[in-house]
């Protein structure tokens, strides 16, 4: 086993876009307005919540502007949550108002300049905002820009779904959206109290899949590269259903008959309840 290295999402910020904008520019009027498994948003309304996203990136982290301060006060995770969906609400009410060539448009402007703000940044320096689904009170900017990069994955993912375009899922594109979500593990088992050295291995099948350990330290749980010799429990699942379950696109309820459990049952709970984004 060895340590998970760095993240490197930098170099696909901008491919990623491209095919964004493809896939956008191929659509049908029907295909703007068709259902996605985000409820109560359509195609359409998924591009905007990426525009969104690239917006606030080069206004706050870019060009440094203050947001307004939350009403009410953050005063817990749950409070942050709650004010993200207020904010991702608001904006694609708004957007509701444009045009698919207008949103087309302005992703066209604002996409590159995000991929070239994520491959100037420091990689090592301290992010503007913690990747708190992680449990993280600080966070280098190689990690948040991962997350950043399966926020703007999965959710290209969700119009592609809903049109029934090809999906990007290749190691290529979704190996590093793996590697990033498994780093929620060691805060989603923070509750689960074993001697240190026992481990949990989840194992994802596919190309863009791989064996993850999570090995408990003195008092904490340690994410690991490669096999354990004698976990307490085997996690078995594939690509499709990993990335879906970290994006909230399988209930906790529904990946249970989707992932084979080899040892104690009950290890495998807390896997079921996380989460890989703000929800």
């Amino acid at each position: 086993m060895e340590t998970p290295a760095i993240i490197e999402t930098a170099h696909l910020y901008e491919p990623l876009h491209a095919q964004l904008i493809l896939l956008l520019e191929s659509l049908t009027s029907e295909d703007w307005n068709k259902p996605t498994v985000c409820r109560g948003w359509a195609v359409r309304d998924i591009a905007a919540h990426i525009l969104d996203g690239y917006l606030r990136r080069l206004s706050v982290l870019r060009d440094e502007q203050e947001l307004p301060p939350p009403d009410p006060p953050i005063a817990s995770y749950a409070d942050l949550v709650s004010y993200l969906n207020r904010l991702n609400a608001d904006w694609v009410a708004v957007c509701r108002r444009l045009s698919p060539p207008v949103l087309v448009d302005f992703l066209r402007t604002t996409g590159p300049q995000v991929a070239s703000h994520v491959r100037t940044s420091d990689r090592q320096a301290p992010a503007r905002f913690a990747v708190s689904w992680a449990g993280e009170e600080v966070s280098r900017n190689w990690f948040h820009d991962a997350r950043d990069y399966t926020e703007h994955w999965h959710h290209q993912q969700q119009i592609r779904e809903a049109v029934g375009a090809p999906g990007l899922t290749s190691g290529y594109w979704l190996g590093p959206g793996l590697e990033t979500f498994m780093r929620v593990l060691p805060h989603a088992y923070r509750d689960v109290e074993r001697a240190p050295g026992e481990a949990i291995e989840v194992r994802i099948e596919g190309e863009a899949g791989g064996v993850w350990t999570l090995e408990r330290a003195a008092t904490s749980w340690q994410l690991r590269k490669g096999s354990h010799a004698h976990p307490l429990t085997r996690l078995i699942l594939d690509q499709d259903t990993a990335w879906r379950h970290f994006t909230k696109g399988i209930s906790p309820e529904n990946v249970r008959p989707l992932i084979k459990v080899d040892g104690d049952p009950a290890f495998a709970e807390p896997y079921y309840r996380s989460l890989a984004i703000m929800g």
